[in-house]
């Protein structure tokens, strides 16, 4: 993109702009990050939280659960050709067809995903109309640079210790993207529960963007830009800054569940313990300073997986959502991971530091997703077990369709490994972790997502046990 060349009489302007707030910056403090709302006092059932969220109109029997993994617009894109593929799939629940879109309850998103499932939550169907329009067939990377380099008044804006790069994407997000709307105004569509992951970068713990999280630092999430949350989600270190939040624990009357209150039973359980307890002391983390949701849980998967390990058992955690009905619970996890570079296992000469570097965060990445995705199916059977024993009296525990022992769980990974055409899966995987791909490079990755899910015999036998029909 060219940029026409500004005349001797603009740079004079810009200079005597920057100078004139360069004057006056002991009254402004510089630029400043807008501060997360205090939560006046804490309400058990309040405010952004799954028990407050998802149609009414949703089958009580199927549990349909998406995660969105990061990978820039290559992830956002790869996860929107999901959505597209359950738009187009019928499905029979209680006598009655259905959009498998319109059954998805929660969506998890980490980075790149989480834009994809942010706009959803706030806007539902439109995402269909104008989301390639404002992210991504949208050179946003070269928007950002534009605004960080060539604008003196960001210049001034980004010298200030309180407002870095991080903090202008949330406002190029919020103004281009997100249609300044906040968790407050998700809330009031009811669609599914949508998590926004970031990792906090003192402590490397996983934050996720719900009212549970910040009842516990006694903030209102209903007032926070959805833009600044998928801006800290996003917020690659090196390349952006960390995303600066405020911890008020102790000023608004909240105390942890009793589950907490006895020595919990095994090392996660104590972890997260340990964890809630150092969020409650402000005076100890008056701050968190958030970096990309990557860094934690790449795949979006450890906030679920975590919210069981927190309660102890599936069926508690199942009648704490008021979910104790369901018969059915799936899991598509689309995975945008870019792969390790194998090529250099036929070549002599040693690889150079940037090839090593490329790899080194390459694998530690896959394997995590690897270790994150056993976890997840590993836990199924003990998942079931504990359903059957609190759904059914003692002794009468029953497996047949419509039994209080009814319980099925599915698990489709949608990755570029998954591609039937190797090849085209290849090219998608190399694609580059940025905000910047061709339109073609984009509808690839949405005809790749959809193929995927329409070949998946996983994804085919969820939808013979639903009775579906496919377009």
């Amino acid at each position: 993109m060219k940029y026409p060349a500004m005349s001797h009489k603009h740079i004079l302007k810009y200079v005597c702009i920057f100078l004139l707030m360069s004057a006056t910056a002991g009254c402004s403090h510089f630029g400043h990050y807008p501060v997360n709302t205090p939560l006046a006092k804490y309400n058990l059932g309040y405010g952004y939280i799954g028990e407050n969220m998802g149609p009414e109109s949703n089958s009580e029997e199927l549990l349909l659960i998406l995660t969105f993994s990061g990978g820039g617009t290559r992830a956002a894109a790869f996860s929107y050709g999901v959505l597209e593929e359950l738009r187009a799939t019928e499905v029979t629940l209680g006598g009655k067809k259905r959009r498998l879109l319109n059954e998805v309850d929660m969506i998890s998103g980490v980075s790149g995903g989480s834009f994809t499932a942010a706009y959803f939550g706030l806007f539902g169907d439109r995402i269909f109309d104008d989301y390639e329009k404002r992210l991504l067939k949208k050179n946003v990377q070269t928007d950002l640079l534009v605004s960080m380099f060539l604008n003196p008044v960001n210049w001034f804006r980004l010298s200030s210790p309180y407002y870095d790069r991080s903090d202008l994407a949330a406002e190029y997000y919020d103004k281009n993207v997100f249609d300044g709307k906040t968790f407050g105004d998700m809330l009031k569509r009811k669609g599914p529960m949508v998590l926004i992951n970031a990792t906090d970068m003192s402590m490397g713990l996983r934050f996720t963007f719900n009212q549970t999280m910040f009842n516990a630092m006694c903030s209102d999430l209903s007032t926070f830009p959805v833009s600044r949350a998928c801006a800290a989600s996003s917020a690659v270190p090196g390349i952006l800054a960390p995303l600066t939040l405020k911890n008020y624990a102790g000023t608004c009357g909240f105390v942890l569940p009793p589950i907490y209150d006895s020595i919990a039973p095994n090392y996660r359980q104590r972890e997260i313990k340990q964890n809630i307890t150092l969020l409650l002391d402000a005076k100890e983390k008056p701050y968190f300073h958030l970096i990309d949701g990557g860094v934690a849980d790449n795949l979006g998967l450890r906030a679920i997986e975590e919210a069981v390990d927190a309660v102890g058992n599936a069926w508690t955690t199942l009648k704490l959502a008021g979910m104790e009905k369901v018969r059915k619970m799936a899991f598509i996890v689309v995975n945008a991971e870019t792969k390790i570079e194998s090529h250099w296992n036929k070549i002599e000469y040693i690889p150079p530091l940037s090839a090593m570097m490329w790899n080194y965060s390459s694998i530690a990445i896959v394997r995590y997703n690897r270790e994150t995705m056993a976890i997840l199916q590993e836990s199924f059977g003990r998942w079931a077990y504990q359903i059957r024993s609190g759904r059914c009296p003692p002794g009468q525990i029953s497996r047949e369709p419509g039994s209080c022992g009814e319980i099925e769980f599915y698990l489709v990974e949608v990755s570029f490994d998954s591609l039937k055409d190797k090849a085209e899966g290849a090219y998608l995987a190399n694609l580059p972790t940025s905000f910047r791909l061709s339109d073609e490079e984009v509808d690839r990755l949405r005809a790749g997502a959809r193929r995927i899910l329409t070949e998946s015999d996983d994804f085919k036998k969820f939808l013979r046990d639903l009775g579906a029909s496919t377009h």
